[in-house]
Order: C-alpha cells, then structure tokens, then sequence
C-alpha cells in the first residue's frame, strides 16, 4: 500500500531481459535509507518487490505479465521513474491510498503551461470511465493527483511545480504512456452498485417468474 506523494525519482541503470520476463537495476539514493531486500516498493505506480540492493540502488524482477498490462515495457536505460516506499502504520497519509496495483495505460496527449503549473491532459479508456470523476483522486505513475476535468474520451489533471519538478513528470511529453490507478473506494462503489443492480434485475425476473407460475397455475394464462 502506498499514499502517491513520490519520495524520490530513480534512474533506470541496466536492464536485462530473461525469457518474457525482464530484471531492472534502478539507481537511487534517499529511498534507500529505509529499503531491504524483499520489500514492497512502487516504480512508476506498479508495486513490485525488492530482489537486491546495494549503495547505489537495487534490483527487482518484472514478470511478463506486469510488463503486458504496465508502461514498464517501455522503460530503456536512462529513463526516470517515480518511487515511494510501502506505507507503514506511523507514516502520514498525505495522498490517497494506491495499491501499486496498475488498472490500465494511458496516453499523454497534451501538455500545457498554465503560469507556473501545468495542464496535463490524457486519453480516457473506456474501462475506467466509470471510476472517474471530476474533483476525484487518480494515480498517474503513481503520483496522487486530483481530476480537474472530465470529458467524452479524455481528463486532465493539473501539476503544481513542486510535484513537476520532483517526479518524472517534467520529462513526459505527449504520446508518451502512463500507468492508470483509479481511486480503490470509486472501484469499490462502483463494483458494488453494479451488483446491486443485477441483483434487483434478477429479483424482478424472479417475482415475474413466480407471477406467470401463479397465472398459469388458476387458468388466467396458457
């Protein structure tokens, strides 16, 4: 679990593939002061576990399956990533809760100054339409941001300079892809109001079901 306030940018030091999956060397500093080997720690939004460290950085092991579903695929040598430690029980929760489990992708498709913020706008997919709305909490490669405007097929959120500066953000540009965490209570809400409504759907199928019987079983229908 994590809170998306970024502690720290790494950069992608060596990348080696093995089969379908991939092992990435990060190189970082301040985030290390509290890393050991076989901690959860978040790149780029995707919680994965810590396979070795040294002085300079750490090591893990990125599944195929997270590299289909996750920008990481894209990932080259140089590149800078976002990190955040796991959250404990004592840490302030400062954004809102990420899982570090990625819903889907998205493309940056603007970027625009807006005195010393920026306006970042982004393609909407359709699988998350539902959990995303204006004024609501969404994870962009694992930074807590607030959604400043929803419309048809895309959103935009706006980027203050402290979180520009200090996240990879500042060398994003449109077309690049970012991974998508919707806010887990807008998913729980969302999931529970749509079983609800199935389940009013069959309860109605039921009793007309139970009133035809009842018709047919006194002669009123054939």
């Amino acid at each position: 679990m994590f809170t998306g306030l970024i502690k720290e940018t790494g950069k992608i030091k060596k990348i080696i593939d093995k089969g379908r999956d991939r092992e990435i060397e990060i190189q970082c500093l301040k985030i290390l002061r509290d890393l050991h080997i076989g901690d959860s720690i978040s790149v780029n939004g995707i919680c994965i576990t810590v396979k070795s460290r040294t002085s300079e950085g750490f090591t893990c092991d990125i599944s195929f399956s997270t590299l289909n579903t996750t920008s990481l695929k894209y990932l080259n040598t140089g590149d800078m990533v976002n990190l955040e430690n796991s959250l404990t029980p004592h840490d302030k929760l400062g954004g809102h809760f990420v899982s570090g489990h990625v819903d889907c992708t998205g493309k940056v498709l603007k970027i625009s100054r807006i005195g010393s913020s920026y306006l970042i706008e982004l393609e909407l997919p359709s699988d998350i339409r539902d959990f995303v709305a204006l004024k609501g909490s969404i994870a962009l490669d694992g930074i807590s941001l607030t959604i400043s405007e929803v419309k048809g097929e895309s959103f935009s959120v706006v980027i203050i300079p402290y979180t520009y500066q200090n996240t990879n953000l500042s060398s994003r540009k449109p077309g690049d892809v970012v991974n998508i965490e919707v806010d887990m209570l807008a998913r729980y809400i969302v999931n529970f109001l749509r079983v609800r409504q199935i389940s009013n759907i069959n309860s109605q199928e039921l009793k007309d079901k139970i009133l035809k019987e009842k018709l047919e079983k006194h002669g009123f229908t054939k």
